[in-house]
């Protein structure tokens, strides 16, 4: 497998994104009390709202990463093509290669009779040319998702750096590293090669590294018998996640 161990975390050149939320903390809370009671609720039963008490809801700042790349490789591999030739062709001169005609089957033989076109098999090398490139995505977790989310200058925030420095204690860091988000990228795009190859030449070429930060509150609820509930909401699309 390819690997590019030989550089260190530090060097890699990553791109730093906050999105934009779009609702505050009081619109935040007005969404919790109305759905405060769906983390308590069972098949059998769902507990009052003066049931349920909201003990804290904080504004939380969690990484996306995204890996993209590409992969290329060339070399050389066996392969078989068969071609056609008239009946009365016993034989192909290629270069070098003397290739005969292919047996015929009694089936065959019945079938197409003596006048029936002959196949020909040229055992030959193809010099084989790969360019394979993508990204992957990987939420704070480490787990691969889709990106949901637009990128542009409506988007982010302005400074991204800086908001994160101020809201520290609150920002999730990718649990992943980007070595591994990088090796997984290249097993992504590495497909598996025939047995036979010869004169292999490969190479991983890392486009980019970002982290993109969403802005995500989080409700912690206390419900009967003191049970602890979450409510987390996407501040950039509204929805509860």
């Amino acid at each position: 497998m390819l690997t590019i161990s030989s550089l260190v975390k530090n060097s890699y050149d990553v791109k730093t994104s906050v999105l934009r939320k779009k609702i505050e903390i009081e619109e935040a809370r007005d969404i919790v009390e109305e759905k405060k009671t769906n983390p308590f609720k069972s098949l059998l039963s769902r507990p009052k709202k003066q049931d349920v008490h909201m003990h804290s809801l904080k504004l939380y700042y969690e990484c996306i990463l995204i890996v993209s790349g590409k992969y290329v490789a060339d070399y050389f591999r066996k392969a078989t093509h068969t071609i056609s030739a008239d009946s009365n062709v016993h034989e192909v001169v290629l270069g070098d290669g003397v290739f005969p005609v292919r047996s015929k089957s009694g089936l065959e033989k019945a079938f197409v009779g003596k006048r029936g076109k002959n196949k020909i098999d040229l055992k030959l090398e193809e010099h084989v040319f790969v360019e394979e490139e993508d990204e992957l995505v990987f939420d704070h977790h480490g787990r691969e998702i889709k990106f949901p989310f637009k990128i542009n200058s409506k988007t982010v925030e302005n400074y991204p750096k800086r908001l994160l420095d101020e809201n520290e204690p609150n920002v999730k860091r990718p649990e992943i590293t980007y070595d591994a988000g990088i090796e997984r990228l290249q097993s992504e795009l590495k497909k598996p090669l025939e047995s036979d190859v010869r004169d292999l030449s490969e190479e991983f070429i890392l486009r980019e590294i970002s982290e993109v930060y969403v802005p995500i509150y989080e409700a912690r609820l206390i419900g009967p018998k003191k049970k602890v509930g979450i409510i987390r909401i996407d501040a950039v699309r509204k929805k509860i996640l």
